[in-house]
């Protein structure tokens, strides 16, 4: 009976990786410099990124931006962060345009055009891989569960 249980915990823990969304620690949100948040729910991430969210808590308007639709970190930020394929979040925006509720974040070719749109931009919000050389003006914020 107690081989049992062990392997049940030797299954468990063997699993349990597939519990964590991938690719989590692919990539980093970022913000303006200027920005007061330190951390951002993955749920208020989303609906900014959606735009079912316009503004930050203090009134900026919220300028969310896209990698390439090709890029590993934005298929790692679509699964962990929207919990859909970035596929799934492309067919969101079809419905969007098709029935003129709203436009999608503008993408961007590079991490190097992504943090400087962050850079200029003081209600800016994007996402890079992680370890990004991101200089000064733009800082990471934490996604928090």
């Amino acid at each position: 009976m107690g081989w049992i249980l062990s392997l049940g915990f030797v299954a468990l823990a063997i699993l349990s990786p597939l519990a964590i969304p991938a690719g989590a620690a692919d990539f980093v949100v970022i913000v303006n410099g200027a920005n007061p948040v330190a951390a951002i729910s993955a749920r208020d991430a989303s609906n900014l990124f959606l735009k079912k969210t316009a503004q930050w808590p203090d009134g900026v308007k919220a300028a969310p931006v896209d990698l390439d639709e090709g890029a590993a970190a934005r298929e790692s930020f679509s699964k962990s962060v929207h919990h859909k394929s970035t596929t799934a979040v492309k067919s969101y925006w079809q419905t969007m345009i098709f029935s003129g509720r709203e436009i999608p974040p503008p993408e961007k070719a590079s991490t190097q055009d992504v943090t400087a749109f962050v850079r200029a931009n003081r209600g800016a919000i994007a996402y890079v891989p992680a370890g990004t050389a991101l200089g000064g003006g733009v800082k990471v914020v934490e996604v928090t569960p």
